[in-house]
């Protein structure tokens, strides 16, 4: 069965919940490179300020610039699942697709000094969801698909606007009440 674009999960951090421990970054690299290095990771966690945290992962788009700004044509992306693969005989390390993705998912190996980014662990046995959201000890990762995303999103606006509303009618009755 082929995956239709809209269907293809990938990995996003929740930074109300991430607490910056790089569980994520170690699991990573010891499933992916077989050492605790988070330098081999393939989800990076990003310190936004001294409270707030977010991993960063592979977003896999569904026209990647990382793919159409390599100049050998290294990368391609698997039309299935989305992920980008990586052709380490032709990367010459250049880092123009680093430099192209928005996100910052992509990064250049310290040892092979060829670009890298998340496979979602399709290369194990993962049960269809990547290490890195399978250890996450506060929850902060998610596998989920954009449109799950955005409807996450949704839900949210729609009840921080209902707690705006009820805030102000409570704030009206209180000055009905104050002004009796």
């Amino acid at each position: 069965m082929v995956n239709r674009r809209q269907d293809r999960k990938f990995v996003v951090s929740d930074p109300e919940k991430c607490n910056g421990c790089r569980i994520c970054e170690y699991v990573c690299s010891m499933v992916n490179e077989k050492t605790f290095n988070p330098y081999k990771s393939r989800i990076r966690v990003i310190n936004m300020s001294p409270l707030a945290n977010m991993a960063i992962s592979c977003r896999k788009c569904e026209d990647p610039v990382c793919v159409a700004s390599c100049p050998k044509n290294a990368l391609s992306q698997e039309e299935n699942t989305g992920i980008i693969r990586v052709n380490e005989h032709a990367c010459t390390g250049c880092g123009w697709c680093i430099g192209a993705c928005s996100f910052g998912a992509l990064n250049l190996h310290p040892d092979k000094k060829i670009a890298y980014t998340c496979n979602s662990c399709t290369d194990l046995d993962s049960n269809n969801e990547p290490q890195c959201v399978q250890w996450c000890t506060e929850n902060a990762l998610q596998y989920v698909t954009a449109e799950t995303l955005a409807q996450k999103a949704r839900q949210k606006i729609v009840t921080q606007l209902l707690e705006v509303h009820e805030t102000n009618n409570n704030n009206k009755e209180d000055k009905k009440t104050e002004s009796k």
